[in-house]
């Protein structure tokens, strides 16, 4: 048995700002993918622990008081006993996505009355959908927005306006002839998710960094969002620096310590600007440019790969 794929994803913008009602907005990311699987030969050591992993995901879930949907438990424990396991390609704790995919893996394989017609997904059942997919990705980072796992199962962008107000959305069309380029640049260290949530979380109890996020860092974050959405890119550099600045200024827990001279370097030169891809600590960073050739002179030695061409 091999289930359908489902993509990793990459949150453009919103990472922290969307806890606190900003704009977001979410693209599938199909470079990486994992399926659900069972296997009639022994299980490597990496499927092994994927297999532990599951058992304890789904032990999680009927745990849980999920009202708005069931699962069929009795194909749960069939596929159990046949050795269960998610062979992916995508990287854990690089912020792309990796939980959001099981996720969306086990909610396809073993929901009963499950979200199937997407032609006609309005904004409630989106919105329900959402809740869903967050109460059951709280097992892997002790709180989530439901937003990677939903991106992932509908493979379609989606728009973040508030917390309570998603919808899908279209993106500007790639220009691969294009000059600029939004890409990632590997850390070569995983993060994990809840300790920088943690510490993002006690940091708002700071009056003067709850005060820079409400008046500075979710006004530039929605700029960033509508101007991309807008195909305004002369303006989304303006923000995106002053969002880069913010990040560089203010969350450099989150900054692995050996690119925060990359990292001014981007913003002094501005040649491009990185951002956080997810909630940091480690795994990728996400990086702007209007020059692709010459950030790419700027950041030699670092392992990056293209998002999209504009």
């Amino acid at each position: 048995m091999k289930g359908p794929f489902f993509y990793s994803k990459i949150l453009l913008f919103g990472e922290y700002g969307i806890i606190k009602d900003s704009k977001g907005l979410s693209i599938p990311y199909n470079h990486f993918k994992g399926s659900l699987k069972i296997s009639d030969l022994d299980l490597s050591i990496l499927n092994k622990k994927s297999h532990k992993k599951i058992k304890e995901f789904l032990g999680f879930l009927k745990s849980i008081d999920l009202k708005s949907i069931d699962f069929d438990w009795d194909k749960i424990n069939n596929d159990i006993k046949k050795n269960i396991y998610f062979d992916s390609t995508i990287p854990q704790g690089y912020g792309i996505g990796s939980s959001g995919a099981l996720v969306a893996s086990v909610y396809e394989r073993y929901a009963k009355n499950k979200v199937t017609d997407l032609e006609n997904l309005t904004k409630k059942k989106l919105h329900v959908l959402k809740l869903i997919f967050s109460q059951m990705e709280s097992f892997f980072h002790g709180k989530s927005s439901g937003l990677d796992p939903l991106n992932s199962y509908l493979c379609i962008p989606i728009l973040v306006n508030s917390r309570n107000n998603i919808e899908l959305t279209g993106i500007p069309s790639q220009n691969k002839e294009g000059k600029g380029a939004v890409f990632l640049l590997d850390s070569g260290e995983s993060g994990k998710t809840a300790p920088m949530i943690s510490l993002f979380m006690e940091k708002m109890k700071n009056d003067s960094f709850s005060k820079m996020i409400n008046d500075q860092f979710i006004s530039a974050t929605n700029k960033c969002v509508e101007n991309f959405l807008d195909g305004n890119y002369k303006n989304l550099f303006l923000h995106l620096k002053k969002l880069s600045e913010l990040v560089f200024n203010d969350f450099k827990p989150m900054i692995p310590n050996q690119f925060k001279d990359s990292w001014l370097n981007g913003i002094n030169t501005n040649s491009y600007y990185l951002k956080l891809c997810g909630s940091g600590g480690g795994g990728y960073i996400l990086g702007f440019t209007q020059d692709w050739t010459k950030a790419q002179k700027e950041l030699l030695g670092h392992d990056l790969q293209v998002v999209f061409n504009f």
